[in-house]
């Protein structure tokens, strides 16, 4: 690990600043993949901003058709929050089976949807629920969000400041997950919305993506057995020594029968 100036800002604007006054900086949220990438020489910046003592920037909000979580909210709070557990309660489980227990008490929601990584959890939630990610600059629908592998909408130097999720009338998770890891393999987030039924792909392909096809299929009713027989383009799937695109393709299918199951239950 080269070495770098470390920033510890206090407010929003004070965060922002730091960051366009070091062009080569990076923020510093929970710190579950920047600090390895440092350690492992992927990245060399030459700033750090740690964003713990912003205030602001974590925390619940629950209003009557809207759940507001602060971008440095912990997935443990997330999990263990009455609010999350009574507007979404889907999400909370979700939070509740991210990585250990010691990353779920550093990591963030938004460091998460920052880097994007293909096999995180919380970017099917934002796709299915079809949450907005409100930055220091605009907020941006999450259909808009997720470009490509480890890209986003964000510009550089752009902060994500929360998320605003709106509240579904039932919701439902399921992935299966790398025994070590425990990121998603596949994973598949259903949520019946006012539009219909919502479908957020995670882990499968180069970022989280919406399985329309299968949204048409289901026609608003959460019927598991179209999840068998929705077209799914796998052409584009991840391909590693966990699973090839082709088994990534079954998987989804799978975790998409087991949600909507869950979902009509």
């Amino acid at each position: 690990m080269n070495g770098f100036d470390y920033h510890r800002p206090e407010t929003l604007e004070a965060a922002v600043a730091a960051r366009a006054g070091a062009p080569d900086s990076a923020y510093l949220a929970g710190g579950m993949t920047l600090i390895p990438t440092l350690k492992q020489g992927l990245a060399e910046p030459s700033d750090v901003i740690d964003l713990a003592a912003v205030a602001g920037l974590a925390g619940i909000g629950l209003e009557v058709d809207r759940l507001t979580i602060g971008a440095m909210t912990r997935h443990a709070d997330v999990a263990a929050s009455a609010e999350v557990q009574r507007a979404i309660p889907a999400l909370a489980y979700l939070a509740s089976e991210i990585g250990d227990a010691q990353v779920r008490n550093r990591g963030t929601l938004g460091g998460s949807l920052a880097n994007s990584d293909p096999a995180a959890d919380y970017p099917a939630a934002v796709i299915a629920l079809g949450a907005r990610i409100v930055t220091d600059r605009r907020t941006m629908a999450a259909d808009d969000y997720f470009k490509g592998l480890f890209e986003t909408a964000l510009e550089p130097g752009e902060l994500i400041r929360a998320v605003e999720f709106p509240v579904p009338r039932r919701a439902a998770y399921r992935k299966f997950r790398h025994p070590a890891s425990r990121y998603a393999v596949a994973g598949v987030f259903v949520a019946e919305i006012g539009e219909g039924i919502r479908v957020g792909v995670t882990g499968a392909g180069p970022c989280a993506f919406r399985w329309t096809a299968l949204e048409t299929a289901l026609a608003g009713k959460p019927a598991p057995a179209a999840a068998e027989t929705a077209p799914l383009d796998f052409r584009r799937f991840n391909a590693d020594l966990h699973a090839s695109a082709e088994y990534r393709a079954q998987l989804v299918r799978v975790m998409a029968r087991r949600a909507l199951a869950n979902l009509a239950a």
